[in-house]
């Protein structure tokens, strides 16, 4: 059965409160007026208080943000702005201890121009090639 994306969300969030962070604004932890992930760590008690039952956190992968983060460079990598994976590993454990779901933004149906894939792509790397749409520009 295909059901779409909103169904999905609707079927498997029914009855959840799902707060959602733009780590980037969020809340600073290291005072370089940057959120980052153990700013995310330290609210949780606040977060929980509010009866929330998962957080969605918007991309803080590696990535050059020319879009929000939505770039991605390197999922296996987090932007150093963000913190570390250390960090990220930290905030799955205390979300956890504390009942809270965890669902991190990530679209894979995109990347950014310095992601390896596209790059070997734009090298003529037939494989890579079929990764992408090339399409010549509509001349003025």
């Amino acid at each position: 059965m295909i059901i779409s994306y909103g169904r999905f969300l609707e079927r498997f969030f029914r009855g959840s409160t799902v707060y959602q962070i733009y780590p980037k604004s969020f809340c600073d932890s290291n005072g370089d007026r940057i959120g980052d992930i153990q700013g995310i760590i330290k609210k949780l008690d606040n977060i929980k208080d509010l009866g929330v039952d998962d957080i969605w956190s918007t991309p803080f992968f590696a990535s050059p943000l020319n879009d929000n983060g939505y770039d991605v460079e390197d999922y296996r990598k987090i932007h150093p702005l963000f913190g570390t994976m250390a960090d990220v590993d930290e905030l799955i454990a205390e979300a956890e201890e504390r009942g809270i779901g965890l669902m991190f933004d990530m679209v894979f149906n995109h990347t950014s121009t310095q992601h390896e894939w596209f790059r070997k792509a734009l090298s003529g790397d037939k494989e890579y090639m079929d990764y992408y749409i090339f399409k010549k520009e509509k001349e003025s």
